[in-house]
């Protein structure tokens, strides 16, 4: 989303959280002004050299103003169950030297009690403001109330201090703006410069694994690969669902909200050891990756361990990546002081590809 905060999806998800499915609410009154014909719309411009010139303190170079379904959701690993569905307005800004975007959402609607007339104000979480917006007599949206800490948190001129509050804030002139009517696939494609997908990487692992299906992702080391990376202990790893797995979310999850509640399994066998040692994983969806913490279920740990998390992410080629950033994997005692911190050795991240259900048998 923006390369900040993504303002007025109130983030507790920073990221990378994407307004997945994003529709007009039932509720939302329609603003005919913008879209006359009940379509998604599309404001903007770009401006030229001169322009930029004659205005020293306009830092945007190139504004985008979008009513209608979210053009920013794009493949990623939260459920679209819950969802948020009250956004209908979107605007882009990218300022001089940046190489793509920042972006916000919130909503428009007519300050009157009955939402279908007067000016138009557009509200993001936390009372702020997105902006105001009118239709001239050529049908160019006039954008106004920008403020200047639009992709800050509140407060962070207090954070972050004047001089690099002023830095990262829109500047003095960054308001007032005047945009043309363009058609809804020229936002779209606008937006999609904020955070390119790698086509490489395919569908999430969320379409990717469904909730009733076993899979398997594993790697053997060899000695050539041991070899040259001596910090590394773990020998054999797999990440899989089998019946244990299935059943447990069969039971008591809720596939609308696939993948949240779905647990894993890890096995592991290090060079220190001849067997393996398991472990099993809680998941939920958060933005482009599967956030998994230890469970006491079917663990091979005695100690509390809830807090030990690793992360999954789809990777090119149909591979699996899998992240251990804090210890968190079973290549040494859970429960020892040892695994208190991050993970340091060669163990932190593991490059994984699809196996045959029978490679993760117990």
């Amino acid at each position: 989303m923006t390369s900040r905060t993504v303002v007025g999806a109130g983030l507790g998800a920073v990221l990378l959280a994407a307004l997945a499915g994003t529709a007009f609410a039932d509720d939302t009154p329609k603003l005919t002004e913008l879209s006359p014909n009940g379509a998604d719309a599309c404001f903007g411009r770009i401006y030229d050299a001169a322009h930029l010139k004659a205005h020293p303190k306009q830092k945007v170079a190139r504004i985008f103003f979008y009513y209608g379904h979210d053009p920013v959701s794009r493949p990623n690993e939260e459920p679209s169950a819950g969802a948020d569905s009250s956004y209908n307005s979107f605007i882009a800004t990218t300022v001089r030297g940046a190489k793509g975007p920042e972006w916000a959402g919130g909503w428009c609607n007519h300050e009157s009690e009955d939402g279908k007339s007067g000016p138009i104000h557009c509200g993001m979480d936390c009372d702020r403001t997105l902006a105001s917006l009118k239709v001239d007599d050529k049908g160019r949206l006039i954008v106004t109330d920008v403020q200047p800490d639009l992709y800050l948190d509140a407060g962070a001129e207090d954070e972050l201090g004047k001089a690099e509050y002023d830095r990262q804030a829109l500047g003095k002139e960054d308001d007032n703006f005047r945009l043309d009517p363009m058609p809804a696939a020229t936002c779209k494609a606008e937006f999609a410069r904020i955070d390119p997908i790698d086509p490489a990487l395919g569908p999430p692992l969320r379409e990717r694994l469904k909730p009733d299906q076993p899979f398997c992702y594993g790697r053997d080391y060899d000695a050539a690969h041991i070899g040259s990376h001596p910090d590394q202990v773990t020998q054999s790893i797999r990440v899989f669902r089998g019946p244990v797995e299935l059943a447990s979310f069969a039971a008591g999850g809720d596939a609308a909200n696939w993948p949240d509640g779905a647990d894993i399994a890890i096995s592991v066998t290090t060079r220190q050891k001849s067997g393996k040692v398991t472990q099993t994983y809680s998941c939920q969806g958060e933005a482009d990756q599967w956030r998994c913490a230890t469970s006491a279920k079917m663990s091979d740990s005695s100690c509390d361990i809830t807090q030990k998390e690793i992360y999954l992410r789809r990777s090119a080629n149909g591979t699996m990546m899998l992240a251990n950033p804090n210890s968190s994997l079973p290549i040494i005692d859970m429960c020892s002081k040892a695994a208190e911190g991050k993970t340091a050795s060669d163990d932190k991240v593991y490059r994984l590809n699809p196996m045959p259900q029978s490679a993760c048998a117990p």
